[in-house]
């Protein structure tokens, strides 16, 4: 069964415009990929009601044969209004690589190229081929900030960023060279562009109550009721009290210990974060973990064994040693610090429905932190969300009313995520 077709919106030097993509899909054995157009041109409009004109009067293009192009014509046009995530601005390129190569650049840009890449396949783009393979650095982007730190990365962010300013112009102008606006049917586009502005306005108005109800924190404390002004004095104390507790030793310190909920069994081990990125207790790639917190703080309290462990490097790693020596060392997993993955793979078989969001979420966390800490990219190509499991993820994590929901099966999508789960249980040392 096909994975779902995709509005989304590309800025290109003609002006930002709309069309389909149909990311990756299997059948009859072969895989395909797809956007809307006739062969040779690539169909994009100025806005989603032109769009949807278009494919509610349409007969033949290259998507008509795509197992859930039914379902599109009769979509409205709210639902054609590519998200943020489906917005790739290709001629802010290089705005992007003037900046520094921090996480949101990098993941703003690897998105830009992976559509890129993906309408140079599709429309057979040589000369497209040609500037991303003139540089390592484009196919490094879903690595995120490691391939990019240190000296060799900055030679490689400057590599890319001479590529973008020499050669990104060949990649624009054959993309715009693609495009083509086709006409309309006047009767459906005026219905359509009815719905738009129905739209705004309803989006307008509902914006509109919230500033409307935020005005009141601008309103004198005397024009209020006195039983108000004493509820809110109430809470203002509980919010100083509040700030006033102590943020307790392992905040102090900037380590957490954390809990894995495998289908085998339970594990404890410590993580923190070093300039947004994440560290283990471990080195080269595999995480030392512990049957019990109690078995976790006997371990730090021994220490020797632990002393060559990434997180070592820790300015506070002598604090929690010393404290785990003096036997004063409590190791309590905060909630938010419990990453349960069992079960999860059931879930994504039964689909978006039996999703748990708020665990979807921490145990991608996990793996993103493991991958991210270990060097490998493998768990950013599988979210990326050019891929089934990745769009999945994406449409979970951030629900969207104006989004298509990821159709069934997805069997394809449960064994993505049990590769990505397995390779994460393989990192594991059990002590």
């Amino acid at each position: 069964m096909a994975q779902d077709i995709i509005p989304i919106e590309l800025g290109l030097p003609q002006g930002d415009l709309v069309t389909l993509w149909a990311p990756r899909w299997r059948e009859d054995g072969e895989e395909w990929e797809a956007f809307l157009g006739d062969e040779d041109d690539l169909y994009a409009f100025p806005d989603a009601a032109h769009l949807a004109a278009y494919v509610r009067t349409a007969r033949e293009h290259d998507l008509s044969d795509h197992p859930a192009w039914e379902a599109v014509p009769a979509l409205n046009v709210p639902e054609l209004i590519p998200d943020d995530d489906h917005c790739f601005d290709l001629v802010g390129v290089p705005e992007l690589v003037a900046e520094e190569p921090d996480s949101w650049t990098l993941a703003e840009l690897a998105e830009i190229v992976n559509i890129v890449r993906a309408l140079a396949d599709v429309c057979e783009l040589d000369e497209v081929h040609e500037v991303l393979d003139s540089s390592d650095a484009f196919s490094l982007l879903d690595q995120g900030q490691l391939p990019f730190s240190g000296r060799e990365g900055a030679r490689l962010w400057n590599e890319l960023s001479k590529t973008v300013s020499e050669k990104w112009d060949v990649v624009l102008d054959a993309i715009d060279d693609l495009v083509t606006v086709p006409d309309v049917d006047s009767a459906t586009l005026d219905a359509t562009a009815e719905e738009l502005a129905a739209f705004h306005e309803e989006s307008a108005e509902a914006e509109a109550g919230v500033d409307t109800d935020s005005d009141l924190d601008d309103i004198d404390p005397v024009d209020r009721d006195s039983s108000d002004s004493d509820e809110e004095s109430d809470a203002e104390s509980d919010e100083d009290y509040d700030d006033d507790e102590p943020a307790g030793f392992w905040a102090e310190v900037g380590i957490d210990p954390i809990k894995i909920q495998l289908s085998s069994r339970d594990y404890y081990t410590l993580r923190c974060y070093l300039d947004d990125e994440p560290v283990f207790l471990g080195s080269d790639g595999i995480i030392e973990v512990y049957p019990s917190e109690r078995a976790l703080a006997r371990a730090l309290a021994d220490g020797g064994n632990l002393a060559h462990t990434d997180i070592a490097e820790v300015s506070t790693w002598d604090e929690v040693l010393a404290a785990a020596t003096a036997g004063e060392l409590d190791v309590d997993v905060d909630p938010d610090n419990t990453y349960v993955l069992a079960g999860l793979d059931e879930d994504i078989a039964d689909g978006v429905d039996a999703i748990d969001p708020t665990q979807l979420e921490l145990a991608v966390e996990l793996l993103r932190d493991a991958s991210d800490w270990a060097g490998d990219d493998e768990v950013a190509k599988a979210l990326a969300t050019s891929e089934r499991l990745g769009w999945l993820v994406s449409f979970v994590l951030r629900p969207d009313p104006t989004r298509l929901t990821p159709s069934p099966p997805f069997d394809e999508e449960q064994q993505a995520w049990r590769t990505l789960v397995d390779a994460f249980e393989n990192r594991l040392h059990l002590n």
